[in-house]
């Protein structure tokens, strides 16, 4: 893969109340020229990877709870920043970048 076969994804995603408390649903990754990172996170990824990253933040994230919006929003946003961290050093060890 090279870094022409990727865009700049604007990922969101809802916080819905339950009885146990707030979860995290509907992740969705919108193809986008000028990044908000005030109201979700945006990552640089091939499509594979873009819906591939989706499926895994509905698994992770869809048994989880929190008690307020703010933990929510950060624990998603801490998740795929750590997680673009990993993608980007396993690109340069196999020296894909």
């Amino acid at each position: 893969m090279s870094a022409g076969d990727e865009m700049i994804y604007q990922l969101s995603w809802k916080i819905l109340p339950g009885l146990r408390g707030l979860s995290c649903s509907e992740f969705r990754a919108v193809a986008t020229a000028t990044p908000d990172h005030e109201q979700g996170v945006a990552v640089e990824l091939a499509e594979a990877e873009r819906d591939a990253l989706l499926r895994q933040l509905e698994e992770h994230f869809g048994p989880l709870r929190y008690s307020n919006n703010a933990g929510a929003f950060e624990a998603v946003k801490t998740y795929v920043l750590e997680w673009t961290a990993w993608r980007a050093r396993n690109l340069l060890e196999r020296g894909l970048t």
